[in-house]
């Protein structure tokens, strides 16, 4: 059902271009919009998007959190542009939250709430990204981090403040509403409803012209649509992969290295003897020898321990020591006078008296020099090697950081240099899907992408491998020059055209049908091929039941839609438009005191918390008064959308 535009609607980064089951809901009830608006007036400095109140938000501001919302985006799609992210609504989004955080601080500072500075040290302090090796707060590390982030110490310190005020206004507000169970009912009621009706989908593929633009059209479209044709950032890496067995180190032991740790680990080649043990405790002397007694007349000790209500138990080969610290000094002393096979005379230890049995005896001979000379070898050669691999990357390291050039390196310790095609954030090669990057790199692609050009770093990237890389080439996120994909923007073109036409089509159908006509009839009457319709019989919670990842915006039309109405919808890339025909809604009853109901005020606790911090922060607003400047707003978009002036 209704498979012929699933496939349109997928979203490069995720924003909410389809909605779930609070949305419906809120649709289905005419919600309002909580987000605010611009309040009066214009801002004339082009360095600030917004004044809240009397404090001007500076433009600097909205680029950071940009900038921060693609990095944090790319953590999902590594291959995520600012220009996608602008033309997605991303930036729409960041400036709503800019005007949020600055009102809410506005706010607060105006009825005398304040996040104070020793506070926020304090907060600082408690921040794990902060510490240092001592784990203690390290001023270096702290402004280093910033520093990655984009942050001046200033900014970050005036978050944190903003959000302990935030804390405090909005706190006690969110915390833990609880829906009316009549309004529940309300809601939950949704679920059991059922829409019925037609969707149409009108390409404009069926409209699209025949020829090809003029020169001056596409060019002119292209210029237009620019952030259409967006290749993502492409870096190219020389680097070079070696392990511990690649690397020429001295590792082998002398004869008196030798000597050395034979003597040192003396103890470990005398002579030693283990005893393996059966036993079990019981609380009194008399009763372990009782017990002990019918153990040597013939009985089994596991059986013995059974029929007395204890349990026998195995203990692993142990010396005298180790058996020692175990159980006692007296049993231990017990067991290893005993033969092997024979019942040990019992013993008390910390917690009763020993009833054992010892299973087996052995013994190791002391081993001479000569004997131990190639177990001592082989550990010696793994710590020599080990080390000199520690001392060895730790100089390549030192060369890197000293400025030494990655081919010089390279050369001086016989590194053999690789170069990678041009590489997009996630790895693939762009423009050749059949190379794949080696498995090394794979763990420093991040670090890549965030890398100057030439500055080479070193990174052990499993216990036995390192690399060695630098990136040698930028290609930053851009629009390709139109001759470069030429047949894709006549395509386009032929597209938009065809979107437009289509949507003069979807008008004339949506009237007809709204005028009595057939949805069939009206589409017939266009006389285009291409035309797909599909009914629609379905109740609410199919389409909530979580089959889907995403719900298609027309159905989402649909489920918000009045009975009898008929509705045109725009489809996304220039694809077409969408006729949603609703001709009738059914729902049925729901019992008291439903499970669905107490579901339903479960489930909406959250949204009731974000509704009411939304209209407390529109309450906020609408005091403080908050003017945009569309004018700074719209060049930061230009820029960020990479838009030729």
């Amino acid at each position: 059902m209704i498979s012929f535009f699933r496939r349109f609607f997928e979203s490069k980064i995720g924003l909410p271009i389809v909605l779930a089951f609070l949305a419906l809901i809120a649709l289905a009830f005419a919600a309002s919009d909580i987000t605010g608006s611009s309040f009066g007036g214009a801002v004339s400095n082009a360095d600030k998007i917004a004044v809240v109140g009397s404090e001007d938000i500076p433009v600097s501001d909205l680029t950071l959190g940009a900038n921060t919302a693609v990095d944090q985006l790319r953590r999902q799609n590594p291959t995520l542009t600012m220009p996608e992210f602008v033309a997605e609504g991303g930036l729409d989004e960041v400036v709503r939250q800019l005007i949020d955080r600055y009102t809410i601080g506005a706010y607060g500072e105006k009825y005398g709430l304040r996040g104070g500075e020793n506070l926020v040290n304090s907060e600082i302090l408690k921040i794990q990204a902060f510490k240092g090796l001592t784990g203690e707060f390290d001023e270096q590390t702290y402004l280093a981090a910033l520093a990655r982030q984009g942050l001046t110490p200033a900014m970050f310190r005036r978050d944190l403040s903003d959000g302990m005020i935030e804390q405090q206004l909005l706190g006690p507000a969110v915390a833990a509403p609880r829906l009316p169970e009549k309004v529940a009912a309300q809601y939950a009621a949704l679920v059991l409803e059922k829409r019925k009706g037609e969707i149409a989908l009108i390409p404009s593929a069926s409209y699209a012209p025949t020829t090809g633009p003029s020169e001056a059209q596409l060019t002119a479209w292209y210029k237009a649509n620019r952030t259409k044709f967006m290749r993502p950032e492409r870096r190219t890496l020389r680097f070079a992969v070696f392990g511990t067995d690649t690397l020429k180190v001295n590792d082998t032991p002398t004869a008196a290295e030798i000597a050395e740790r034979y003597k040192r680990d003396a103890a470990r080649f005398q002579a030693s003897e283990t005893r393996t043990v059966t036993s079990f405790v019981v609380p009194t002397q008399d009763a372990a020898r009782s017990l002990a007694a019918r153990i040597r007349g013939g009985a089994a000790l596991e059986s013995v321990a059974r029929e007395a209500g204890f349990t026998a138990t195995t203990a692993d080969p142990r010396n005298r020591e180790a058996m020692a610290g175990a159980t006692s000094f007296a049993f231990a002393e017990n067991a290893f006078k005993a033969a092997e096979g024979a019942v040990v005379e019992p013993a008390q230890g910390t917690l009763g008296w020993y009833v054992a049995r010892v299973d087996k005896v052995t013994r190791t001979p002391a081993r001479s020099l000569a004997q131990a000379a190639p177990e001592i070898t082989e550990q010696l050669t793994t710590e020599k090697r080990a080390a000199a691999i520690g001392d060895l990357t730790a100089e390549i390291e030192a060369e890197i950081d000293g400025g030494t050039a990655l081919a010089e390196v390279a050369k001086a310790y016989g590194l053999t240099i690789e170069t990678t095609p041009a590489l997009l954030a996630n790895g693939q090669a762009f423009g050749r899907p059949e190379v794949q990057i080696v498995p090394q790199l794979a763990a420093v692609l991040q670090t890549a992408f965030q890398m100057e050009e030439s500055e080479p770093q070193l990174a052990q990237v499993e216990a036995d491998q390192f690399v060695v890389f630098e990136v040698a080439k930028v290609e930053e996120a851009s629009a390709p020059p139109l001759a470069e994909v030429r047949e894709a923007a006549i395509a386009g073109w032929k597209r938009a055209q065809g979107a437009i036409l289509a949507k003069q089509a979807a008008d004339r159908i949506t009237a007809k049908v709204r005028a009595g006509t057939p949805l069939a009839a009206a589409l017939a009457a266009e006389n285009k091929t291409g035309f797909e319709r599909e009914s629609i019989d379905l109740e609410r919670r199919e389409l909530l039941s979580g089959r889907q990842p995403r719900v298609a915006p027309p159905l989402v039309l649909m489920f918000s839609m009045a009975e009898g109405t008929v509705k045109p919808l725009e489809g996304p890339r220039d694809l077409g438009w969408y006729v949603v025909s609703l001709e009738d809604i059914t729902i049925l009853p729901i019992a008291e005191n439903s499970d669905v109901v107490q579901q339903t005020r479960q489930q909406l606790g959250a949204a009731l918390s974000e509704e009411y911090r939304g209209q407390a922060i529109t309450a906020m607003r609408k005091e403080l008064g908050v003017t945009r400047n569309d004018g700074a707003i719209a060049a930061v978009r230009r820029q960020l959308a990479g838009e030729q002036p």
